[in-house]
C-alpha cells in the first residue's frame, strides 16, 4: 500500500482520496492545488504498511472513494482514524465484486487471471471512456508494473471475499451512466437503497475527474447538489445542476 501526501502549513482543509485498482498519483495530481492538503491511498497490498502523516487540526476533512477505493475507504477507515465531515463515493460500491451491486464476479475474476500490458491498455481506455478522452488525458495514465497490478488485485480480491457487512456512511454517491468498468445499473441499484446517501447521476465515464479543474471544484459541485434534492431518496440528474 502506498501513500501520496501534499501539505501546506496554512491549509485548513484536507481531502483524502482512496484510489481504485491500478491507479497511482499521476491519475490525481492534476486536480491538486495549494488550497488544500491532500492524501492519496493507492496500490493496496500487504507488502507495505499503511503510512499516515502527522495529523493537523482541519476545519474540514473530505473523504472521496473512487472505484474500488469506495470499498478500500470502508476497509481502512478504522486503521486510519481519519474522521471526515463529508464523504463522497464515486463510481463504486462497498460490495465491488458482486453480480447485483458491483462488478460481476466472473468479470472480476477474469480480470485477475488475465493481467497483461495489452489488457491494461484496454482497461485504461475503458476507464476514460473512449480513445479521444484517453489520448487527451495521457498524462494521467498510471505508471505501474504488471507485477504490482497483479499483486494488488489479488490482495483486493482476497480481502473483498472476506468482507463483513458495510458500515461506513457515505453522504453522496456520484454515478456515471457511461461507466465501462463498474456496470452503472449495478451501482445505481446499490445507492438507491441507501436512504442516507444522495446519488448524483452524471453522463460521464468511469474516470470523470477530468471534467473539473481541481478537487475543490468537484467537491463544490457535489455540495451544490443539496439544493437540488427534493428528498433523500431522489437521485439527482447532472443536467439539473449544470451543463456538461
Amino acid at each position: 500500500m502506498k501513500t501520496y501526501i501534499r501539505r501546506r502549513d496554512t491549509n485548513d482543509q484536507l481531502i483524502v482520496l482512496y484510489g481504485g485498482w491500478g491507479a497511482d498519483e499521476n491519475v490525481f495530481t492534476p486536480l491538486c492545488t495549494d488550497d488544500f492538503d491532500f492524501i492519496l491511498f493507492y496500490n493496496y497490498s500487504a507488502d507495505e504498511a499503511l503510512v499516515l502523516p502527522e495529523m493537523k487540526v482541519y476545519r474540514k476533512i473530505i473523504i472521496i472513494g473512487w472505484s474500488l477505493g469506495v470499498w478500500a475507504a470502508e476497509y481502512l477507515s478504522l486503521r486510519t482514524g481519519i474522521k471526515p465531515d463529508l464523504t463522497i463515493a464515486v463510481n463504486g460500491t462497498p460490495i465491488p465484486a458482486d453480480d447485483r451491486f458491483g462488478i460481476p464476479l466472473k468479470v472480476f475474476e477474469g480480470t485477475l487471471e488475465n493481467i497483461s500490458e495489452t489488457n491494461m491498455e484496454k482497461f485504461y481506455l475503458r476507464m476514460f471512456g473512449d480513445k479521444k478522452t484517453y489520448m487527451t488525458n495521457a498524462d494521467r495514465i498510471p505508471h505501474r508494473t504488471i507485477k504490482s497490478l497483479n499483486d494488488e488485485l489479488r490482495w483486493l480480491y482476497n480481502r473483498i471475499m472476506e468482507q463483513t457487512e458495510p458500515g461506513f456512511r457515505w453522504d453522496y454517491a456520484v454515478t456515471s451512466e457511461n461507466d465501462r468498468i463498474f456496470p452503472s445499473e449495478n451501482v445505481k441499484s446499490y445507492w438507491e437503497k441507501e436512504k442516507y446517501t444522495g446519488q448524483i447521476i452524471v453522463p460521464m465515464p468511469h474516470y470523470l475527474f477530468f471534467r473539473w479543474d481541481s478537487f475543490s471544484d468537484f467537491v463544490s459541485y457535489v455540495e451544490k447538489s443539496k439544493k437540488n434534492r427534493r428528498s433523500k431518496d431522489v437521485a439527482i440528474r447532472a443536467d439539473a445542476i449544470t451543463d456538461f
